[in-house]
């Protein structure tokens, strides 16, 4: 089999490039096959086509002729020049290509967005702070430190009552076990009471057979955050810097974070008896007055004067 081009065909075959033929060579390939016939050679031939050639696509000189002829086409706008990154051959430096993108805005903070988050807030940090109170007052922390505060509860007439007792009791606890070398006891009194909650609490702790070396009485405060600060000024007195708070168990975390906010170090050991522990009814109930009373701290940097967890029985 020979494959001949148009140009080497046969002079009056139009398809080989003879006279009326194509003057293109690669538009026609001409396939010849000889085989003998009959002791003569025939000869067949087969024609293909090439693929079609595709228009000329007009080029941008011919898309922009107007009527004054043609009209060179707008290059892209550079710094400096007309329109500068304005139309779309000035975004990006480039005209026809792509236009650049600055960062996609994922959130909005939009005034409804805002109102659903503080409203989100509000209805969840009630329960947190509630859970927090909770959490705390679980924890038994009492680390080696340099004293045992027991803040004061009511007294009768220099007994304590029996809520002042079981922190007395506990901290007594603490002391023997090498928790701390001294214990605060602190609490002022009432109108007409001859004897302080902090004098009280000292006296019962000595007769426990507590050394009264050993035992600080700071026989002021009316609420837990007077009697704090009326410790502090005896811990920064004698160098110390830690204490390990003794209160009911819905009371540890408020009383810790004022202790923090006068620079004290300060733990928890809850007490786990007396009348404050007794029901979960009652506990449950405290928790929820201390939540109020932690966000009244917070919000206003005072105690009110119904103090919840101090000075009284009601506590």
């Amino acid at each position: 089999m020979k494959v001949r081009t148009a140009g080497e065909g046969r002079a009056d075959d139009p398809r080989e490039g003879g006279p009326g033929g194509s003057p293109d060579a690669e538009a026609t390939r001409v396939f010849e096959r000889s085989r003998p016939a009959g002791g003569a050679e025939a000869t067949r031939v087969f024609t293909r086509d090439a693929a079609p050639v595709p228009e000329p696509v007009p080029g941008p000189l011919e898309e922009l002729d107007g009527p004054d002829g043609p009209t060179a086409p707008e290059g892209p706008r550079g710094p400096g020049g007309p329109g500068e990154g304005e139309g779309p051959a000035g975004r990006g430096g480039g005209g026809g290509g792509p236009r650049s993108r600055g960062p996609r805005r994922w959130f909005r903070l939009r005034p409804g967005r805002i109102i659903a988050l503080l409203l989100v807030v509000a209805i969840a940090v009630p329960p947190g702070t509630w859970a927090w109170v909770w959490w705390t007052a679980r924890q038994d922390a009492r680390p080696p430190s340099d004293a045992i505060l027991v803040l004061g509860a009511s007294q009768y007439n220099g007994r304590p009552s029996p809520i002042f007792e079981a922190r007395l009791e506990h901290a007594a606890h603490l002391y023997e076990e090498g928790v701390a070398p001294t214990v605060i006891t602190v609490g002022g009194n009432q109108p007409g009471d001859n004897y302080t909650e902090g004098g009280a609490g000292r006296d019962w702790l000595v007769e426990q057979g507590v050394p009264a070396g050993s035992v600080v009485a700071v026989e002021e405060g009316s609420n837990t955050l007077r009697s704090l600060e009326a410790v502090d000024e005896v811990v920064d007195a004698n160098g110390w810097q830690s204490v390990v708070i003794v209160s009911d168990p819905w009371h540890s975390l408020r009383s810790r974070i004022m202790a923090e906010d006068q620079g004290m170090e300060a733990a928890t050991s809850p007490v786990r008896s007396g009348p404050a522990v007794l029901e979960r009814r009652t506990q449950l109930w405290y928790i929820t007055r201390e939540t109020g009373a932690l966000w009244y701290y917070w919000l206003f940097g005072d105690t009110d004067d119904a103090d919840i967890g101090y000075g009284t029985d009601a506590a």
